[in-house]
């Protein structure tokens, strides 16, 4: 059964070789993004609802407790731009507040976000001028 395996394999031509090669390549791609999906699902059950830290970003505050970013930026009073990468120490010695005020604006605006409570849908109008 061996020796047949073998003297099959020796008679494949240059595109059947393609093919092989190339369904080992997709295959390790498939492997490669399962592994690396496993691995995020796996930190994110881990670091659901982590205390929040001057290091963390918004972003990183919103998937933590699984809330709209911009509820969070609506709460800093931060414009509603690109997300914002800077960490929250940071944010806090721009609008000249501890990072204690910062915890407590956030936490409240997550307690407000999350069921019973419906967070609040963003304001589309405070882009465009108020017409008379």
């Amino acid at each position: 059964m061996r020796s047949r395996f073998i003297s099959t394999v020796r008679k494949f031509r240059r595109q059947q070789w393609l093919v092989v090669a190339m369904f080992l390549l997709i295959a390790g791609f498939t492997a490669f993004k399962a592994v690396h999906m496993a691995r995020k699902v796996i930190y994110w059950q881990a670091h659901s609802d982590e205390p929040i830290h001057g290091w963390m970003n918004v972003g990183y505050v919103a998937h933590s407790y699984r809330v709209p970013p911009y509820v969070l930026y609506q709460a800093l009073g931060l414009p509603k731009q690109q997300p914002n990468k800077r960490p929250l120490r940071q944010i806090a010695n721009m609008q000249h507040r501890s990072m204690d005020e910062i915890k407590s604006v956030l936490q409240n605006a997550i307690i407000h976000a999350r069921p019973p409570y419906p967070p609040p849908l963003p304001d589309q109008n405070s882009d465009q001028e108020a017409s008379p």
